[in-house]
This record gives C-alpha cells, sequence and structure tokens, in this order.
C-alpha cells in the first residue's frame, strides 16, 4: 500500500532539524550531532533547540541557574507519586507526572510554554527518582543537589552518591545524541496533539505515551535484554543465527530513515567502550559487539543509538527499565521545539485514508441476520 506508516510522505516543514541526509547525518538547527554531543554540554543543545540559537557563556549560566531553580517537587505530586505501585513501568510515572503537572500548574496560555517546558525540564528527572526510592526503599529523597547538569542531577538522585565524572559525561552526551530526531513517531505525535491548539502538557503526555512503545524509545530495554542473555561473545553469535533462521525480530538494528549508518551510534559505542573497561565488564561489549558483526554480515543492518545505549546505561548502573525515561528527560526539549513551531503556524493535521472496507450496503435488521462476523 502506498504510503504505508506514512514513509516517504512529507508532512510539514521545520527548521529545527534535518534526519538522512545521504543516508547518515543528523543536524540540530545545522550543527552536526557529532559535534554537538562532542563539544557541547546538554544544556547548550537544550537552549539551541528551544531558542533557535547556542547561547553565550552568561546566557548559558543564567539558564542553568533557572532549570536548577525549578527543581522542587509539588507536594500534590509527591503524594500521586506515592501511590503510583512500584510495579509500574518508569515511564509509566512519566506520563502520570506530566498529565498531572497540566492540573497543578495549568498552562493559561501559550506565551507560557518556555516557562512550562523548563518547569519539566527541571524535574522530570526528580519525579521519576522520587518515585523509584518511595517505592523500593520506602525513602522520600531530597530532590535538591549540588549537581549543575541535568545528566549528573539525574545520576546523583538515581544513585544517591557523588557521580562518577566519566559516567556524567556519558550521560550528558547521551542527552545530547536522544535530543532531537525531525518527524519521529513521538514527535508526529506531539505536533498532531499541537495542532488541536490544546495545552502544552497534553502535547508531551501523548508523545510521551509514543515513545513507550517497543518500536520507538523501548528499542534499548529490548536491546539489553537481549545482550544480557549471552555469558560470551561465541555463544551470542550462534544463539542469535538460531533467532535469525526463527526470523526472530532483534532490537537496535536498522533504520527507519537512515540507510548507511546511525551517525549517533559511533559516538555512544566508544562511551560504552570505555566504561565497559572502567567497570571491567569487557565481556558484555564483547557481546555486543558481536552482535553487531552478526547484525553486518547476516543482515547488512547496522545498530542504531539504542543498542549500544543500553550497554552505557548498563554500565552507568542504571535500571533497564528506566533507559527509555531517559529518552524523555533529552527529548522533550525536541517535542517542544516542535510544539512551539507548529503553533507558531498551525494547521489541523487530519490526514485522509485510502477506504478498503466494503462497498455501500443495505443494513439488516436483527431478527432477519443468520450468520456472525465471529467465527
Amino acid at each position: 500500500m502506498s504510503g504505508a506508516g506514512l514513509e516517504g510522505i512529507v508532512a510539514g516543514q521545520t527548521a529545527i532539524s534535518t534526519v538522512g541526509i545521504e543516508g547518515t547525518g543528523l543536524h540540530y538547527r545545522g550543527y552536526s550531532v557529532e559535534d554537538l554531543a562532542a563539544k557541547a554540554q546538554f544544556e547548550e543543545v537544550a537552549y539551541m533547540l528551544l531558542y533557535g540559537t547556542l547561547p553565550t557563556s552568561s546566557q548559558l549560566e543564567t539558564y542553568k541557574d533557572k532549570l536548577i531553580s525549578r527543581r522542587k517537587l509539588p507536594q500534590a505530586l509527591r503524594d500521586v507519586l506515592e501511590r503510583i505501585p512500584g510495579n509500574a513501568h518508569p515511564m509509566d510515572v512519566l506520563r502520570t507526572t506530566c498529565s498531572m503537572m497540566g492540573t497543578l500548574e495549568p498552562e493559561t496560555s501559550f506565551a507560557q510554554q518556555y516557562n512550562v517546558t523548563d518547569r519539566l525540564l527541571s524535574f522530570f528527572p526528580a519525579s521519576l527518582c522520587y518515585w523509584y526510592h518511595f517505592q523500593k526503599n520506602g525513602k522520600r529523597i531530597d530532590t535538591q543537589s549540588k549537581e549543575t547538569s541535568l545528566a549528573g542531577y539525574f545520576l546523583n538522585l538515581l544513585h544517591q552518591k557523588e557521580v562518577d565524572e566519566s559516567q556524567r559525561e556519558l550521560m550528558d552526551a547521551s542527552l545530547t545524541l536522544y535530543a532531537e530526531h525531525e518527524l519521529n513517531a513521538s514527535t508526529f505525535a506531539a505536533r498532531v496533539a499541537a495542532a488541536t491548539l490544546t495545552d502544552f502538557y497534553s502535547t508531551i503526555t501523548a508523545a510521551i505515551g509514543t515513545l513507550r512503545g517497543p518500536l520507538h524509545g523501548g528499542a534499548n530495554e529490548a536491546a539489553m535484554a537481549l545482550i544480557e542473555r549471552f555469558s560470551n561473545a561465541d555463544e551470542a553469535e550462534i544463539e542469535l543465527k538460531a533467532m535469525l533462521s526463527r526470523k526472530e525480530k532483534i532490537m537496535g538494528f536498522g533504520h527507519r530513515v537512515y540507510k548507511i549508518r546511525d551517525p549517533r551510534s559511533d559516538v555512544i559505542k566508544s562511551w560504552s567502550k570505555k566504561l565497559s573497561q572502567q567497570k571491567n565488564k569487557d565481556v558484555l561489549f564483547s557481546v555486543s559487539e558481536r552482535v553487531e558483526q552478526v547484525m553486518m554480515s547476516e543482515k547488512k543492518m547496522f545498530p542504531n543509538l539504542d543498542f549500544y545505549s543500553a550497554s552505557a546505561y548498563h554500565f552507568c548502573d542504571i535500571p533497564t527499565d528506566m533507559f527509555t525515561p531517559i529518552f524523555v528527560f533529552a527529548r522533550l526539549t525536541g517535542w517542544a521545539a516542535h510544539v512551539y513551531e507548529q503553533r507558531a503556524n498551525n494547521r489541523l493535521i487530519r490526514p485522509t485514508a485510502d477506504y478498503i472496507g466494503p462497498a455501500p450496503r443495505d443494513f439488516i435488521n436483527l431478527q432477519d441476520r443468520t450468520t456472525s462476523f465471529f467465527k
């Protein structure tokens, strides 16, 4: 069917990012993602996505101070977090957090969208970690921290100790890599919602719900579940080939847009290797590399960002079901930029569909029906 999944369909215009130049490139407002991950703090990237230009030193300092000042969780939100079951998925926690904040601090004017974005960006890590520690340890954590970066803040709240510098740097780079990706499924969901002129919280709640799916944000969790099954690289190769022969789907490989490589993958792979050596967990990294080699030789498929993100996060002692929420921390900036853009030049997004159902027919009264639709 032509255009299935809207593949190849141009659904709008954006000045925020471009994906897939010559099958490989990714640029945020003209800057390559490799340069940004290597040279910029995540907060610089967030500012640039939201406000259009890279900040000066004084603008960056002011912006970071603003984010730090907005970390405190409302008591009403804490009460809700304490009522979310401990076996809930962390993505459900963030979805509920966003929706609840829409009732506590509602957006009554689109002029508030920047402040609402900053508020969510500031305390999403706090919300997740507060729930996690309360449900797992019965502890109501203090969500204040001396960490000035979002990357360090999350790791500090999660582990409740000083943050390892390599882990902070990895997390900061990872947030940049995940920050924006043009009209992916969750961003498109946010823009569809924004096009109805709904409030900002509703657009982000829609995006979070979309990202939760295993074919989108959940792929890094599935990748971790795969690689930790194997005790060594040879076992991984044997079993992976068997899985492929059974036509099982291997998560974390290939991409709808990139045709040659995912430009983000090499960056996160280098971090995974570095942390594996520091943690003396070379086996897990060697398994990952062997899986990559088999997928290339057998299926000509390359790893996407999610694949090596899984092991990199694992080496930071992050629970697997928190991998996708980290995606949310970062992608909130991209979602927000797209909501701003949609609102600035809005038109209701309402595509059509090719109808493939029955031709027009007469209604049959109940007493005259002799067959059931269900077999």
